[in-house]
């Protein structure tokens, strides 16, 4: 004898997958959307560093400190 599957059964498993789908699909979009929003931040952080790394072109040529400059006047 054999049993065959339960009509009801197989509808609710079908609808449990259907269920497992879609909040697969919802936190692909959530993830996709915080990647997007990383990569927008280390875009704009690259971009920054750059701007520090090119020197001043307002006061021409920079000085370099010495850290005796930096010295409080008790020393």
């Amino acid at each position: 004898m054999s049993s065959s599957p339960d009509p009801s059964d197989t509808d609710q498993r079908l609808t449990d997958l259907e269920i497992k789908a879609s909040f697969t699909e919802d936190l692909l979009e959530q993830l996709d959307k915080v990647v997007i929003r990383q990569q927008q931040q280390i875009d704009l952080l690259l971009r920054e560093i750059a701007e520090l790394r090119q020197p001043v072109a307002d006061g021409g040529v920079t000085t370099t400190r010495s850290l005796r400059d930096d010295l409080p006047p008790h020393f």
